[in-house]
């Protein structure tokens, strides 16, 4: 039977077991278990700019695959709900417009913009109806600046989720993000989701496989703090190399940051630089391949191409060849488990902590 236990004690805890990156089983298990409940990012709120409109999306495409709408009401508020009609589950809005009101194109039942139900033709001799469960099921957004976010089934707030993130970062300029499709750039990874994150989750390796990334950030002084739903690394810039103007009242004044690295349970990883933001999203597409979006936000262009926030690229290169490598390691007869280096590795026993919670 695959073990989920990952002992507290860092010192003494084994890594969680290789079962989780090459069984089916689990990976499945993990959709509904791990990913349903959490808060996943659905875009920014540029997309629905102007009172009236609607953008249809898939959260999660060829995972969760779940068909979603979002909406701009005429008074101005936004909505999230269920893109699937409540009559026969046609989906309600094929491609990003603008509307009054939501129908059906299979047999016209209508809806409001914030999915209450309207009316439907030849229904008058149907009996106990409408009931709420005509309405689009409708799902939380919780909002950061212009970032929104959802979840399929949160069993907690999002304000909770990413509280402190929030609270260490929140003088930046989160409101003037502008999203930048040209600088923006998907891969895919011959690996488990998990592998990558994992990859993610501790500055270790960093000496050792990022070269370029070594040069600019001051490894020594590089350290991980761990929260409830996420982490930080944060990045030191070597002396004279670029960083954040901090202000007074943040926690890290005084020292030069290169780069908070955030990443919130399961799959996101907010790189903040100088410029703006590294919006990293990975997406399960099979028991060893991923789909990892590079989102570009921008706040300063000015500084773009500068410090640790440069030559994404290659760094991304570099961990894409040692995760590939490392699900063909694992599958081996001899190999069931790792350990942690307690001082290098919070990170990933968190990760490995709380997936073994969702997956209880």
């Amino acid at each position: 039977m695959p073990r989920f236990y990952i002992d507290p004690n860092i010192a003494k805890a084994k890594t969680i077991d290789t079962d989780f990156y090459t069984s089916p089983l689990q990976y499945e298990n993990s959709k509904e278990k791990i990913f349903a409940p959490s808060w996943q990012f659905i875009g920014d709120t540029d997309l629905v700019k102007e009172a009236g409109t609607a953008y249809p999306f898939v959260l999660l495409d060829n995972y969760l695959s779940e068909p979603l709408l979002l909406t701009k009401d005429k008074e101005g508020a936004m909505h999230c709900m269920s893109n699937v009609c409540t009559h026969r589950g046609n989906l309600m809005v094929y491609e990003p417009c603008k509307l009054n009101q939501l129908r059906c194109k299979y047999h016209g039942r209508l809806f409001s913009l914030d999915g209450t139900f309207i009316s439907m033709p030849e229904f008058k001799e149907v009996e106990d109806f409408p009931t709420s469960a005509d309405n689009l099921h409708s799902l939380a957004i919780f909002q950061w600046g212009k970032l929104l976010f959802t979840s399929l089934y949160p069993n907690v707030a999002g304000e909770t989720f990413f509280k402190e993130m929030i609270n260490r970062v929140g003088w930046l300029p989160m409101h003037k993000l502008e999203y930048r499709s040209d600088l923006s750039k998907d891969y895919i990874v011959k690996a488990n989701w998990a592998l990558y994150c994992e990859n993610y989750l501790e500055g270790f390796h960093i000496p050792f496989v990022h070269a370029g990334l070594n040069a600019v950030l001051d490894f020594g002084e590089y350290t991980t703090e761990v929260f409830r739903y996420c982490n930080l690394q944060l990045g030191i810039a070597k002396k004279g190399d670029i960083c954040f103007d901090l202000p007074a009242d943040s926690v890290d004044y005084g020292k030069e940051v290169a780069a908070y690295y955030f990443w919130a349970f399961p799959n996101m990883m907010f790189n903040f630089y100088p410029w703006g933001l590294s919006l990293n999203i990975v997406q399960p597409m099979g028991v060893s391949e991923t789909k990892v979006s590079f989102l570009t936000y921008v706040f300063d262009e000015s500084k773009l191409g500068t410090g640790a926030g440069s030559g994404l690229d290659t760094v991304e290169m570099e961990d894409e060849e040692v995760v590939e490598n490392v699900q063909k390691g694992i599958r081996s007869r001899f190999y069931s488990y790792g350990r942690y280096a307690p001082t290098r590795e919070q990170g990933t026993h968190h990760f490995h902590s709380l997936i073994a919670e969702f997956i209880q």
